[in-house]
């Protein structure tokens, strides 16, 4: 199974900012945020599932677009897998008619070109022998992350989480755990805000990963352009004995 990091940086400005986003094979999306627009139309055309952890504008802003580009050019609608209460704020707030059509009325409602397939945390998905289960996140909005298996190995994406118990009991027990991407929005001196907004910064990192009892690669995600060095420093500073790299577009993490 491969991972394709289409966008991993917690906003825009230049060529390697993309808000988050992966590409799981070539035909799942795990988010859909800018760095979807850096696939080609064929890559596009491809998606078949589009796994949301959170409504927030940076995770879901792609999947309009999405939608309406390639809706046409398939045979099947894209299917959007979300909690309900994401489905709701999608429904709601996105797909509205208002901010964009409701693409699960278009070209008919009895044959859309975007359906939503509602998820629960702890209930996994199985597609072609990958193994999709959604699980806890603390967030400001109903969020969740994503224990991916491939049968040979897993990785684990924690979403947008604030610190998480309920996230460790869960990792602990994923036998062939072999990659944690985990979160840090926020500098050391922005602690307050990473607080409020249910985020993590290096030193509430640090906390974290000491719940972790499994060997992993850890790869940090959705830091703030402008932060970048010194939150990295900063995570070397509390968190260094984790050997944690920083995610970059592009990379293809295996496994």
């Amino acid at each position: 199974m491969r991972l394709r990091v289409l966008g991993c940086s917690g906003g825009i400005g230049g060529r390697h900012l993309r808000t988050t986003s992966f590409l799981l094979d070539s035909d799942i999306l795990i988010d859909a945020g800018t760095g979807v627009g850096d696939l080609t139309l064929a890559e596009l055309s491809q998606i078949d599932h589009v796994f949301v952890t959170h409504s927030h504008l940076d995770h879901v802003t792609s999947i309009p677009f999405l939608v309406d580009t390639v809706g046409g050019m398939r045979s099947k609608p894209i299917l959007v897998h979300a909690t309900r209460a994401t489905i709701e704020i999608l429904k709601s707030h996105l797909f509205n008619w208002a901010i964009w059509p409701d693409f699960t009325e278009i070209p008919s409602p009895e044959g859309p070109f975007l359906r939503y397939e509602e998820i629960t945390v702890g209930q996994p998905l199985t597609l072609a022998g990958r193994t999709i289960t959604p699980i806890p996140a603390r967030h400001t909005v109903p969020a969740v992350g994503y224990h991916i298996d491939s049968g040979a190995a897993s990785l684990v994406f924690t979403g947008d989480t604030g610190p998480n118990d309920a996230l460790w009991r869960i990792v602990n027990r994923i036998d062939n755990l072999k990659i944690l991407i985990i979160e840090t929005a926020f500098s050391n001196k922005e602690r307050n805000l990473a607080e409020i907004s249910r985020h993590l910064c290096p030193a509430t990192l640090a906390d974290e990963l000491k719940k972790l009892e499994r060997n992993a690669e850890i790869y940090i995600t959705h830091m703030k352009p402008g932060e970048i060095e010194p939150t990295m420093l900063e995570i070397e500073e509390c968190a260094g004995s984790f050997q944690p790299r920083m995610l970059q577009n592009n990379l293809v993490l295996e496994f």
